[in-house]
């Protein structure tokens, strides 16, 4: 006779079915979700959900629209480098979602009514950049901020920086908050986003108030549309990529500052449009620099240390 409590609770009189139940309920489930769930789950992919979403709200002004154009452009052409440079080196990833997101990000940099070459050489220039110059597997600079630098000072392309939204209504200044806030949450860098703001807007703020800066680029212009928005857009999306970009909670605020210090003197001294990632790119190369240091040291150190043994064997 079937007991009550037995039938009720769902349980079986087969022990080899009790068995079979009790290692299925420790084993976990094969991960059914496809390869493109699975990136869209990732940080890089949370950037490029959130790129892309700006991507299309910037292209309501109809002065943008054909960036979505030069975006596509600049997203091609960095995940086929990308590719050609892991067929060439054996690596048995093809997909890059590094490349991704830098084509993204030059794409909605630079003018939207660049000509395609250029958009091609320069995407090309910032995700070769990641390749050759690093320390160890690691890029020493940004790729995008470098291969933007590079368009203005060598080749002498415009960057509008559309992708801001600073184009559109101020409201607008929310959904790239908002998305920024997603993002930096994620990937665990607000100690970085909160001390380059910080310092940034205080910077510009004091020497706004004590009437310090460039006649033609004064520092009050840049506590406005359009440069606010080009700001909150650089630390948000470039600033913060992990690569490039302390994990550290101290070495994200010493980061943070450094940028916004190198950018407000450099736009108080010069102006321009440039200023941001100059700054980005010299607290790169000072990273890059800190962790070389501490990796001499650590070898001097093991260095000593196998001296010492040496010599205390000898003597032994």
């Amino acid at each position: 006779m079937t007991n009550p409590r037995q039938k009720a609770n769902g349980a079986s009189h087969d022990p080899l079915q009790n068995a079979t139940s009790s290692q299925n309920s420790g084993r976990k489930l094969p991960n059914k979700r496809g390869p493109v769930m699975r990136f869209l789950t990732t940080p890089k992919g949370y950037v490029f959900c959130a790129l892309l979403l700006l991507m299309f709200v910037a292209s309501i002004h109809k002065t943008d629209a054909h960036g979505i154009v030069n975006v596509g452009i600049a997203v091609v052409t960095a995940l086929l480098i990308d590719l050609l440079v892991a067929l060439i080196q054996g690596y048995k990833r093809y997909f890059s979602d590094g490349g991704l997101v830098t084509g993204l990000i030059v794409g909605l940099i630079l003018d939207s009514a660049a000509a395609w070459p250029m958009i091609t050489l320069v995407t090309g220039i910032a995700v070769l950049s990641k390749h050759f110059l690093k320390v160890g597997r690691k890029p020493i600079l940004n790729p995008a901020a470098f291969g933007l630098l590079v368009a203005v000072y060598i080749f002498h392309i415009g960057e509008s920086w559309w992708g801001d939204l600073a184009d559109l209504s101020g409201w607008f200044a929310l959904l790239l908050l908002a998305c920024g806030y997603i993002i930096v949450s994620r990937i665990n860098k607000f100690p970085l986003v909160f001390s380059f703001l910080a310092v940034y807007f205080g910077l510009l703020l004091t020497a706004a108030l004590l009437h310090i800066g460039n006649a033609a680029y004064s520092p009050g212009d840049a506590l406005r549309d359009p440069i606010v928005n080009s700001a909150l857009f650089m630390a948000f999306f470039m600033l913060t990529d992990p690569p490039t970009s302390p994990a550290k909670y101290g070495h994200q605020v010493v980061f943070g500052a450094l940028t916004a210090v190198v950018s407000t003197a450099i736009y108080i001294a010069f102006g321009g449009l440039t200023y941001l990632l100059v700054g980005l790119l010299v607290a790169n190369v000072a990273k890059a620099l800190f962790i070389r240091s501490g990796d001499a040291k650590k070898r001097a150190k093991s260095s000593l240390g196998n001296s010492r043994n040496r010599v205390a064997t000898s003597r032994n």
